[in-house]
């Protein structure tokens, strides 16, 4: 569900959020969401639950241990 639309300029803004406060401009409906195509959900499911596992397959084990390798070097030089 998207927010409700607040302009960007300070004073419009502020007009509005007064108007909803008291009551004398109308809160703005939040749109209905569009269902989603079945097929399309069904189909991107199968293609996301094979695609690590078929990548990892691809990749010797060398370059397995040097990705992750470089991957922790990269969060522990986040932490400090």
């Amino acid at each position: 569900m998207k927010p409700p639309y607040r302009p960007r300029d300070f004073s419009q803004r502020a007009l509005q959020v007064v108007g909803e406060r008291t009551g004398s401009l109308p809160k703005q409906e939040p749109e209905p969401e569009r269902e989603k195509n079945p097929h399309a959900v069904a189909l991107a499911k199968l293609g996301s639950s094979k695609g690590g596992v078929a990548r990892a397959k691809k990749r010797s084990p060398e370059k397995r241990k040097a990705i992750a390798s470089k991957a922790s070097l990269a969060r522990w030089r986040k932490t400090g």
